[in-house]
């Protein structure tokens, strides 16, 4: 039985603020095929979009000792069966050596198609969606150069968090403040990239994060139906996550 989640673009710095507690109930709420009946349906699959926290990078011990409580839910999820994936964002990086050979999950650096009951999806970030940010995708790709990555994983965690810090606050205040200095903008541009990307590789849904407004759109390509999600931001009001089975595709606020 089909029962994804996903989420995206929760930036946690902590799980003691109502964020974090937020996200933590969230996460105990469910349960996955293996555990004891709970009245609900099992979650099938927990799609982690990108972004998850405002700052990961590699497995070092800071990281893993401020979310512990959130790691233990994940990783008891993954235990009873649920199937994780991570999305690679802008502020979570280097993924591979603790969520995908110790939690087990599927590292995805970029965008990933899926067959998911009825639907095929795309999944994605979204910091490709923009072309023209020239800027943005020279440090994408930069930061993913083997230099970077070895770097990241052996400076001392002290640095790597002082350092990462710094181009965490830098990177949300660009997509915060400069991305979408117009609502309008940003959703007609997530819109053309939708539209665009179903002409080439046909989807039912295209779920994407990034940039901080929640949108779905629903088009026809071919004239079949298409829909595109953004799942917006918890950094304000809107925080929420998106819930897709058998019958259907729904967007539920977390709060």
């Amino acid at each position: 039985m089909l029962n994804a989640i996903f989420l995206s673009d929760l930036h946690l710095t902590t799980l003691t603020d109502q964020r974090g507690q937020t996200f933590l109930r969230l996460m105990m709420s469910f349960k996955g095929p293996r555990a004891t009946a709970s009245g609900q349906p099992p979650l099938s699959h927990l799609f982690l979009v990108g972004d998850i926290f405002d700052l990961w990078l590699a497995d070092h011990d800071y990281f893993l000792n401020t979310y512990s409580p959130a790691i233990d839910q994940i990783r008891r999820l993954k235990n009873e069966g649920v199937e994780l994936h991570y999305f690679e964002g802008n502020h979570d990086l280097y993924l591979k050596k603790f969520w995908g050979r110790n939690l087990g999950a599927k590292i995805h650096p970029g965008p990933t198609y899926f067959q998911l009951g009825p639907y095929r999806l795309r999944v994605e970030h979204g910091d490709q969606m923009d072309p023209d940010d020239k800027g943005y995708i020279f440090l994408r790709w930069l930061l993913r150069t083997k230099f970077m990555v070895k770097l990241a994983h052996n400076l001392p965690s002290w640095i790597v968090v002082k350092l990462g810090r710094y181009m965490s606050r830098k990177s949300r205040k660009y997509t915060s403040e400069v991305k979408v200095i117009s609502r309008e903008g940003a959703i007609a541009k997530m819109r053309k990239h939708a539209e665009t990307l179903a002409q080439k590789e046909p989807f039912d849904l295209l779920v994407h994060g990034h940039v901080h407004v929640h949108d779905d759109y629903q088009f026809n390509v071919h004239n079949k139906p298409r829909r595109s999600i953004n799942l917006g931001s918890w950094l304000g009001e809107e925080q929420g996550y998106l819930r897709v089975t058998d019958e259907e595709i729904r967007f539920l606020s977390a709060i």
